[in-house]
């Protein structure tokens, strides 16, 4: 069952789609031709009554010139053209994510390849419940900057500490949660597609 944030975010998606597909002039069947999405499965997002695929949301960003982050965060669609790898632009403020106090901070605004977050989690009065996990498409890398994080993978609880890392195949059920009482957890995601990997240049001394 989803929550009220995730919810919000989905519903938010069908209109915002609508409205940069009409800011462009396209109609459904251009914008099926230049994708190779079809008529039908478009006209469902539209109205709300379907759900895209990361794949399908990355194919039509690329199409509207837009960022992920313009079609299920807080920031606005200006219809701007996407950036490309030479010239980024700059990541846009802060964000308040909804209904967990989380504040997310978007380092990349690139369609494809690697995206970058900054997420910091609240303080927490005593030990949280479980996190709410979830199942998706990619590859994810986690680094703890501040406080302590629980990260349910699977099967299994980790509580990671300031300079520890994780990461995982985001088809692995998942959720994260501030482990600790009294003091805000900062950690830094890199999410990528599937089956992308950290490839390191250096190997590790020793």
């Amino acid at each position: 069952m989803r929550n009220d944030g995730v919810a919000d975010a989905l519903a938010m998606m069908a209109p915002r789609l609508r409205a940069a597909r009409e800011r462009r002039g396209d109609s459904l069947t251009a914008v099926s031709r230049a994708t190779g999405i079809s008529l039908s499965t478009l006209s469902r997002i539209e109205t709300g009554r379907r759900t895209p695929t990361l794949e399908v949301l990355l194919r039509l960003t690329r199409a509207y010139g837009l960022s992920l982050d313009e079609l299920v965060g807080d920031a606005p669609t200006g219809g701007t053209a996407a950036p490309s790898a030479e010239g980024n632009r700059p990541a846009p403020p802060a964000r308040r994510g909804r209904g967990d106090g989380k504040a997310v901070l978007p380092l990349t605004r690139y369609v494809g390849g690697l995206h970058a977050h900054k997420h910091v989690l609240p303080p927490v009065d005593g030990p949280p419940t479980r996190p709410r996990q979830v199942v998706h498409d990619g590859y994810e890398w986690l680094c703890v900057l501040y406080g302590r994080l629980r990260l349910a993978l699977g099967e299994q609880d980790v509580v990671l500490s300031a300079g520890e890392v994780a990461e995982f195949d985001t088809r692995t059920p998942h959720g994260v949660a501030n482990a600790g009482s009294g003091e805000p957890v900062e950690y830094l995601i890199m999410f990528g597609p599937q089956g992308e990997r950290l490839r390191p240049r250096i190997p590790p001394a020793g």
